[in-house]
Order: structure tokens, then sequence, then C-alpha cells
């Protein structure tokens, strides 16, 4: 009977802590970004992962 409340309740926390995770990421590479652009360093190269294994897109 309580199974699956506590599943409920355990993903929420699951997917809520992902976002969470996701989201300081994504913050801290926009912070690096800005932070280089201000400055004038040059970025470092960001590459797509298909680029890696030569891989083209088809549009």
């Amino acid at each position: 009977m309580v199974l699956w409340p506590a599943v409920s309740l355990i993903g929420f926390l699951v997917l809520t802590g992902l976002v969470i995770l996701l989201g300081t990421h994504s913050t801290a590479r926009y912070e690096q970004e800005r932070q280089a652009a201000s400055t004038g360093r040059p970025q470092r190269a960001r590459t797509v992962a298909g680029e890696s294994i030569g891989a083209t897109a088809i549009l």
C-alpha cells in the first residue's frame, strides 16, 4: 500500500536532483564563457560529439 507513494517520492527526488545538477553545470559553463569574453581570453574549442568521429549532419 505504501510502495507506490514511496516510489513516486524517490523518483521525484531523483529527477529534482538531476535538474539541479544539470542547471549548476550549465550555469558554471555560462559563467566561464562570460568571464573569458570579458577578459579577452580566447575560449577553448568546443566540438560537437559527431565532429569527433567525422560524422556529418543531414539536414
